[in-house]
């Protein structure tokens, strides 16, 4: 039995995803740079989102 592959994505709001790796990234998502098991990316998106406010509203409170 294979383990499924998943992609992290980001939107250009900086907010993170995790995608099927079989599937394609859906318009308005780019690949995040790191692929591996639903729970590996899901522990890297907790490690690099720390912020879960948009982009656009982190800016905006500056």
């Amino acid at each position: 039995m294979t383990e499924d592959r998943f992609v992290v994505v980001r939107n250009d709001e900086e907010q993170y995803s995790i995608w099927s790796a079989d599937r394609e990234i859906p318009a308005g998502w780019q690949d995040a740079g790191f692929t591996g098991s639903k729970a590996d990316c899901l522990a890297y998106v907790d490690e690099v989102w720390t912020d879960m406010r948009p982009r656009s509203l982190r800016e905006s409170a500056r």
